[in-house]
Formats: structure tokens, sequence, C-alpha cells
């Protein structure tokens, strides 16, 4: 099994100590940074082929530049760990295994685009994943790497609202403002934190970024494919019978990561896959046989109309009336949207007040499919754009639904 950005299980150390973070390679990682110059820190990112791992999936490399070449002399990180997504608990393994890797990509980050102020916005459940942080941040202030000396990194605590997770409402909330998304463009690259051009990145994003320079990008390219080289951690939950966190190489077949022994070791509950939802409340169904097919890898899945997403991955068995499951996730969405637009405040109230009553009869069908589409083309922000997605693709998997009572 690769094991790259988790700490392999016989370490000692503790998490949040020196002795962590020089048996990790970022010590060297952080030297090997600054010895180059921050326009050769983004080419080395772009050759990497790191992209985003927060559910974007865009290109790392490309987004450094564009603030890089910004003329504004003020410019800022921030590091993404509103990890509020359902089934998705991977950023939180990783910051309470290896605090380090996070933080080191983010003070490359700072380096790179020329930033002396960085931000650390993390949810506001994961208190005690905060005082690892804080414990991490103390340590890395005695190598004069932050902090007076370094680049200055403040932890903001989220206050509990899904929303705040997408970046442009994460970037209000820092400011003291309700976390609302912003309306785009201007892109954060541009007009970001208190208007400056402003990185943000998911932490399992930043981990990779300490990765490549503890190494190099043969090594990082080494794994994963051509198109998508690395790997990802995939967060497995549901119907399995071992539930967990695990980093795979991109193109892995998913029903290696749901069977194989050194993952989730097979399918659990009766044993007989329905489906799987690939992506937490705002990803895509699979069907068993399309979970024998697809790998996962973005150009894979994209005949699927699927994406890795958060990387979560939640499997059903035949037990489980995956109506109802829908149904709780439009519920999710209605009391999650911040209200802001119309396509999302209406839209997601009227899925869930159709889905809770059960499976709409054929002929709602077209009605329905209207308005998730809608919801999809016209909300401001991801969550209403993705809100729909689970029933979009229930609706066009009918050897899901058909067996289904109509309501």
């Amino acid at each position: 099994m690769i094991a790259r950005l988790l700490p392999p299980p016989d370490l000692s150390s503790p998490p949040a100590s020196l002795e962590r973070l020089y048996e990790r390679g970022y010590h060297h990682a952080w030297q090997r940074s600054q010895s180059l110059s921050p326009a050769d820190v983004i080419d080395e990112v772009t050759r990497s082929g790191i992209m985003g791992r927060g559910g974007a999936a865009f290109p790392t490399g490309r987004k450094w530049l564009s603030v890089a070449q910004e003329p504004d002399p003020v410019k800022y990180v921030v590091m993404n760990a509103d990890e509020s997504e359902l089934g998705t608990y991977k950023d939180r393994v990783l910051l309470e295994q290896d605090p380090f890797g996070p933080l080191v990509g983010l003070l490359i980050a700072a380096y790179a685009i020329g930033a002396r102020q960085g931000y650390i916005y993390i949810r506001g459940e994961y208190q005690d994943v905060e005082q690892i942080l804080k414990d991490a941040l103390a340590q890395l202030e005695t190598l004069g790497w932050t902090g007076p000396n370094g680049i200055t990194l403040d932890i903001r605590r989220g206050a509990g609202a899904y929303i705040a997770g997408e970046e442009t409402a994460l970037l209000n909330s820092i400011e003291g403002k309700r976390p609302e998304p912003r309306v785009k463009p201007p892109f954060p690259t541009r007009h970001g934190l208190f208007g400056r051009p402003t990185v943000i990145q998911n932490v399992e994003t930043l981990a990779n970024i300490a990765h490549l320079f503890a190494h190099d990008v043969d090594w990082f390219r080494a794994v994963g494919t051509s198109a998508t080289p690395g790997t990802k951690l995939m967060a497995v939950s549901g119907h399995v019978k071992r539930p967990g966190v695990y980093e795979i190489p991109f193109g892995t077949p998913l029903w290696t990561l749901l069977t194989d022994p050194a993952y989730a070791g097979g399918i659990g509950g009766t044993g007989d896959l329905q489906a799987v939802l690939l992506g937490g409340a705002a990803g895509t169904w699979l069907t068993a046989e399309e979970v024998r097919d697809v790998r996962l890898d973005y150009p894979d899945l994209r005949p699927y109309g699927a994406s890795l997403g958060s990387g979560a991955v939640m499997a059903f068995d035949r037990t489980v009336d995956l109506t109802a499951v829908l149904a709780q996730l439009a519920r999710f969405f209605a009391e999650e949207s911040c209200g802001q637009c119309v396509p999302c405040r209406i839209g997601t109230h009227r899925l869930w007040e159709r889905l809770k009553r059960g499976w709409p009869s054929s002929d709602q069908h077209p009605a329905l499919r209207d308005l998730g589409e809608a919801m999809r083309d016209a909300s401001i922000c991801g969550l209403g754009q993705t809100a729909p997605l689970a029933f979009l693709s229930y609706l066009d998997r009918p050897q899901l639904w058909q067996a289904v009572k109509e309501a």
C-alpha cells in the first residue's frame, strides 16, 4: 500500500514534535524551497501536476502563478481545514497524524507568492486538532519559520456552517462577516482576503506540496497516472469491513479500494453491494456494476458524470432505502443553504419537500430534473450547484429506483 501523506504506523514521535518534522523530511522541504527563487518554486509545483485535493481539482501551480503575478504588494495564503462534507474526514486524520506536512506546504506557498501572512481556517468542532496545530506552530516558531522572524500564521475557528467551506464564504468569515459566498469574478486570486490576492488550498493539497519539496518532481510523478500524478486520500465508510482513510495512487480501481485487504477489505453488511455515493453529500451515485468498472481518476470518472469530490466513498448494501438517503441529503442542503441566491434557497427546499414523501412518480421526473438542473446551472456557489447532483445521478440510473414503489 502506498504511504506518502500519512506517516507509517511505527513512528513513535509525537505528531507535533520537531523529531516528527525531521523524520518526515519537512526540514529538508523548507530548506530546498528556500534555495530556489519563488518563480522556480512555482515552476516545480506546475511540473509536478499537483491539483487541488478539495474537490475542484484546479492546477495548483497555475493558481500560485496568477497570484504571484498580481502587482498588489500584499498577498495572503489560507489553509481550508473547514472539513464539513458528509462522509469526509481525511483532513482531520491528516492533521492529527502529520500536522507539519500541511503547515510546511502553507509556508512554501507563502514564500512562492510573496505573502507574509497566512490563516488556517479550521472547522469549529475540530478543537482537539486545533490544539495539535497550535503545538506544531509553536515548534515552527522556535525554528524561526513563523512568528516575528518568519511568516505569520494565525488560526481562525469556523462556526459550524457547512457553507463556510466554500472559499469565498470562508474569506468573509475570516474577515468577521457572515459566511456567504461572493459573486465571482473577481476570483480570490485577484480580490481575496481583505480585497488582496489570495491563495486558498485544501489541507491535503498543502501536504502534497511539502512532500514534493522533501523529494522532487520525478518522485512525485512516480505514482498515479500521467493525467493525475500522485496519491489521493479517500475516506471510506458505510457497508465495508474496514472503514477508514486510505491513501491510493490515482487510477486505482474503486473496487480495489473497497475490497482489497490493504484497504477497506470487502463489502460489509449483507455483502451484496447496491451502490456507492462518491464524493460526499454533493457527490454522485454509482451502481454496483459501475463500481466494478471505474477507476479513481478524473478523466476516468467523467463519462459516469462523477468526480472524486472531497474524497468520500459511502457504500450501501441492498438493505438500504436509497430514496430515504436522498431525502436526508436534500434536508441537509436545505438547512445548510445560506439563502443568498434564489435557485439554492428555493430549490433545496422544494427538492426536500418532494423526496421526504417518497420516490416521485414518473410523470414528476421531468419537472424535478428541470429544478435540479436550474440549481446546478444558476446558483452562485458550489453548494447550490452540487446540491442536486446526487438526485440527478440517481434519476439517471433507473436500475436503482425502478423497483421502488412510486409514491
